[in-house]
């Protein structure tokens, strides 16, 4: 059997000539943490109903030219964000699985907000991190078939997207990377707190990211997972490229916290999140469609609420979309 092939460069402040590493963040929990969590006693997890569609199902237009943004919430962390005449997906996932197997592992609770076949011409991807519910090869596949997009990712990344199929046209930058998109947008990768592995033998030997995109609306902060932490990612993101228009925050898969604290925001952090990062507006992904974890299928969207309410900000500000869904600045 012949080893994955990984990333292979220079020694920096977070890679240490075999794996990356967060200076400010920590480690992903041992093997043995996973099996108590798994395994161990009173566990409670929550029962998701077998089937749960969105009521919504969008055809979006083929452009949006001009400095309108318009964004469609596609399920689990997959958006599609048009702009400036520019079509960008961002960790698209369409499969049914989010697993290496077919027939295991979290499966789909509801179909795409977007049908694969009504989707626009695809210009460029944004992956955000090697975890099969943000980068799926079938789907970077049957786009790199419909559209041959640029595929746009942290390093290491790109290796596992080629591994599986030559046609991917990724392109693999590190932290603080600025990558102009055409039309005037950019995107900058910049520090999130998480970690990666796609296998036993892979953990973190690609990096993680999440981006800024500059659009004629002003910027956008897209975090695919991150945990809080003592909220610096998002601060230093405020003083690096602020002021921002709108933020795309994680707010589920949050239970247990012992084991998840660390990697996942709950809905608590991810309104402490968004007044560190100090963005104007906020959407609210990664829940509702694979039961990652422990808590039940409308749970963050209900303490989202809640922590708003606790924090004594308008729930208008940081808004949960149903899949198909669409906002627009």
């Amino acid at each position: 059997m012949t080893a994955m092939k990984t990333y292979d460069g220079p020694v920096s402040d977070h890679f240490d000539g075999l794996h990356f590493f967060d200076p400010d963040g920590s480690p992903p929990k041992s093997l043995g943490e996973v099996l108590r969590w798994q395994f161990g006693g009173g566990r409670k997890r929550a029962v998701w109903p077998e089937w749960a569609p969105s009521p919504h199902a969008d055809t979006p237009p083929s452009r949006v030219e001009g400095d309108k943004v318009r964004l469609c919430f596609v399920g689990h962390a997959s958006w599609l964000i048009q702009t400036a005449g520019l079509n960008i997906l961002f960790d698209p996932v369409w499969s049914m699985r989010a697993s290496p197997f077919s027939f295991a592992g979290p499966k789909r609770h509801n179909d795409p907000g977007i049908a694969f076949e009504k989707l626009p011409r695809i210009d460029v991807v944004l992956v955000s991190h090697g975890h099969y519910d943000h980068l799926d090869v079938a789907t970077l596949s049957k786009l790199a078939g419909a559209f041959g997009p640029r595929v746009i990712t942290p390093l290491g990344n790109d290796v596992t997207m080629r591994a599986s199929d030559a046609a991917i046209k990724a392109e693999a930058f590190d932290w603080h990377q600025r990558v102009e998109l055409g039309s005037g947008l950019a995107a900058t990768l910049v520090p999130t707190r998480h970690w990666s592995a796609r296998g036993l033998f892979d953990r973190n030997k690609a990096l993680w990211a999440s981006f800024v995109l500059e659009t004629p609306a002003g910027k956008l902060y897209i975090v695919g997972d991150s945990g809080y932490g003592d909220g610096g990612h998002f601060r230093r993101v405020a003083e690096a490229h602020g002021p921002l228009r709108l933020a795309i925050l994680p707010i589920g898969a949050y239970e247990p916290r012992w084991f998840m604290r660390d990697q996942h925001m709950n809905p608590e952090d991810a309104v402490k999140a968004l007044a560190d990062c100090g963005a104007a507006q906020a959407l609210a992904h990664h829940h509702g469609t694979f039961q990652l974890t422990d808590e039940a299928i409308d749970a963050p969207a209900i303490a989202l609420g809640e922590a708003l309410d606790a924090a004594s900000v308008p729930r208008e500000k940081f808004l949960t979309l149903k899949p198909g869904q669409v906002f627009e600045i």
